[in-house]
């Protein structure tokens, strides 16, 4: 599908001298690789944040003996 995506002079360039060194008329493949990219990595921090979420509260049957352990470490904790 072609679309109009505006992009600066330098991206341009860059993307031109990438393509060249890869042996590619143009630059349409590096795009579609970069939104490849973008979109993995994005569906990847959702799942991550969305596990980390789903945790939310999980500790709360154990808290009180955490925080006992957590004061009985403190205690010696050498204060400078």
């Amino acid at each position: 599908m072609r679309t109009t995506v505006e992009i600066s002079d330098r991206h341009r360039s860059a993307l031109l001298s990438l393509a060249a060194q890869k042996g590619l008329r143009g630059y349409s493949k590096l795009i579609e690789e970069a939104i490849d990219c973008y979109i993995a990595n994005q569906s990847n921090s959702t799942g991550i944040k969305n596990n980390v979420l789903a945790m939310k509260g999980s500790w709360k049957k154990d808290s009180e003996q955490i925080k006992t352990n957590i004061k009985e470490l403190r205690k010696n904790w050498i204060k400078s």
